[in-house]
């Protein structure tokens, strides 16, 4: 008979607790998570107008917060276990300090529904689809769900104690959740912040349609606030009332509260217009004056679960300052950053899901942010899953990936790296990397190296498959283009295929096909000079994506993708920037052009593909030009320019 909840919590806290502390431990004897800088963003958005390009005070304050000598914000894509190991190690590379004991305020509102839909509706030029999610995210919801709520609670036990290390003494954390596991989410932040350092348990109740019930109508959530210390920050917030009251004042006299009296003895009455946020049933507030985003409300961006900036508004200032540092780590659509912006914070946001991360990007764009990084975990796997039964899981997978390509595996005495096989017959070499990590530049140096030294050498090519890629890639082939290196896509779906057909049935039919990467063509049409500046007419050609089996889609969506790909394939471009100087190792996105913004068009389903910029001169300059298709992937192109 299978445990309940209760009894399962002790060893919910008891492994999460050793999870966490063998977390800081390797962080205390030196282990980092590296961020890998994608794109440092100067929100400059295409109007339609000649680009003038960013003066050169711009850069200069890039590079100081490149090298540790200013502050600059964080938007973060992957694990966010991942990603608070990194920020609580500290990233040297773009002069980020240590994060432990320096965030002021953390929000979360994680994923509280495990029979939840997690696809991303995605509109193209006459066709509507739905993406499902990532390996990385399947990996990631398979096991938060695994054994319901169970495996929820030990999913967010080491990532709370981890936001505890990160907040300052007078920090306070907020816990977005809902009736399916919130009293359980409650009583391990007791555990982990302290019973004492719980404020308020906050009853967001809103309105929305009635569904036929048999139960009252669910219209709350709840919102978990804890202090890190006892002198946690906080400042009264008070709401207008519809009308003014009367009110008598009131002194206390022996003990005893009676209402104050002018020289005549009468009683001093005052005009009420507005009063505090306070409980509104016994120990709990409600906050019943703001509403869920609407549909088509102003701030509604396509994000299925956005929250409304009202509800944001209203924590950050009661629990930060001007200057203070506020972080969301379930970051979903990006409302956490984006009021923190305005009320003039510093943030750093982050989240699992692609989607996401390009809706976020593309909001804050749009909002005219100060200048960001946009980043990722540089290394998916380091230190995730070590000592974990699932790493066992992944060694297997790379055989049974292995046979689909048709290489078989080495002996254990000739290879033990189970990540390794060959084709049998020929002298070609087969890497398979794990589902838990980003295919890099790294990853394929050391299918290169391999091919030189494994066995003895002498191989005549080696293939990388991989499931997951870096977003500098394509310039990571090119690099070690004369290695006879391929790269090759896993079908994103390989695993729910293996679950419904199973290997056998897979090697009979022949059904599962890798396919090369997607690519970006683009030019510089023109360049002129103009005295001491020049202008660029930069222009995409055409993007490729080689196969719809790339891409996590039902088999009737990947006939509707395939006829975008065939009659329109630069529709697929949701967002591209450009990078004037670019100096080989980060992108600095100076000018940038997304589906939807349309004030340079009234097309909400393409980008322009052409543009003119305007920067200062030089004789010789290297421009980069990045795209991210509506899935996610991410290609670069290189362009070198002559002015005279």
């Amino acid at each position: 008979m299978a445990k309940s909840l209760i009894e399962a919590l002790p060893r919910i806290a008891s492994e999460g607790r050793k999870e966490a502390q063998q977390i800081l431990e390797r962080l205390s004897n030196g282990t980092q998570i590296g961020l890998q800088t994608n794109e440092l963003v100067l929100p400059s958005k295409d109007t339609s107008g000649l680009f003038r390009g960013s003066s050169p005070q711009i850069p200069n304050a890039f590079n100081q917060a490149l090298h540790g000598e200013g502050w600059m914000n964080r938007l973060i894509y992957g694990d966010n276990l991942l990603t608070m190991q990194a920020l609580l190690a500290g990233d040297p590379a773009t002069g980020l300090p240590s994060m432990r004991g320096k965030v002021d305020l953390i929000y979360i509102d994680p994923p509280f529904d495990s029979k939840a839909d997690y696809r991303t509706k995605i509109t193209l030029p006459g066709a509507d689809i739905q993406q499902k999610p990532t390996v990385i995210e399947q990996f990631a919801y398979a096991d938060t769900w695994e054994e319901g709520t169970v495996s929820y609670l030990r999913m967010m036990y080491p990532r709370l104690v981890l936001m505890r290390e990160l907040l300052s003494d007078r920090g306070s954390i907020y816990v977005h959740i809902d009736w399916h596991v919130g009293h359980y989410v409650k009583i391990l932040m007791d555990e982990i912040f302290g019973k004492d350092n719980f404020k308020n348990e906050i009853i967001w109740a809103y309105s929305r349609w009635a569904n036929v019930s048999s139960a009252f109508q669910r219209m709350h959530d709840n919102i978990f606030y804890y202090g890190r210390s006892s002198n946690s920050i906080f400042h009264e917030q008070r709401i207008k009332l519809s009308e003014s009251r009367k009110r008598n004042l009131v002194q206390m006299i022996d003990g005893i509260k009676v209402s104050m009296r002018d020289e005549n003895g009468n009683v001093v009455y005052r005009q009420q217009e507005d009063k505090p946020v306070s409980d509104f049933w016994d120990d709990t507030d409600c906050w019943d004056d703001l509403y869920q985003v609407g549909k088509t409300g102003h701030e509604r961006i396509g994000y299925a679960t956005q929250k409304p900036e009202a509800l944001l508004e209203r924590i950050i200032k009661a629990s930060s300052n001007e200057g203070d540092l506020v972080c969301d780590f379930f970051g979903g659509s990006g409302t956490t950053a984006a009021v923190a912006e305005r009320l003039g914070r510093r943030w750093i946001i982050g989240d699992i899901g692609k989607p996401a991360s390009l809706v976020m990007r593309k909001r804050f764009i749009d909002q005219e942010v100060n200048p960001f990084l946009y980043q990722s975990i540089g290394d998916y796997q380091k230190e995730a899953f070590r000592n974990n039964k699932r790493y066992q899981r992944v060694g297997d997978l790379s055989q049974v990936v292995l046979g689909l390509y048709g290489a078989l595996p080495f002996a254990p005495e000739q290879c033990n790296d189970r990540n390794f096989g060959y084709v049998k017959g020929t002298r070609t070499l087969v890497m398979v990397d794990s589902p838990n990590r980003l295919t890099t530049a790294a990853t394929i140096k050391r299918a290169v190296e391999a091919k030189a030294s494994l066995l003895g050498g002498g191989w005549d090519k080696v293939v990388v498959l991989g499931w997951n890629f870096a977003f500098d890639i394509s310039q990571a082939i090119q690099q070690y283009q004369n290695a006879n290196v391929v790269v090759l896509v896993i079908p994103p779906d390989l695993l729910d295929k293996l679950s419904k057909k199973g290997y056998k049935k897979l090697i009979d039919d022949r059904s599962v096909r890798f396919s090369s990467l997607q690519y970006l063509s683009a030019a510089l049409v023109n360049v002129y000079r103009q005295g001491d500046q020049d202008e660029l007419d930069i222009a995409l050609k055409d993007y490729v994506l080689l196969s719809p089996d790339n891409i996590p889609l039902d088999d009737k969506d990947k006939e509707k993708l395939c006829e975008v790909m065939e009659e329109d394939p630069l529709s697929l471009i949701e967002y591209w920037s450009i990078d004037p100087d670019y100096d080989g190792v980060t992108f600095r996105s100076t000018w940038q052009d997304y589906r939807e913004n349309t004030d340079n068009d009234d097309d909400p389903l393409h980008c322009i593909y052409s543009t003119r910029l305007r920067v200062p001169h030089k004789e010789q300059r290297t421009v980069c030009v990045k795209a991210v298709d509506v899935f996610g992937f991410e290609s670069q192109v290189v362009l070198n320019a002559t002015t005279r």
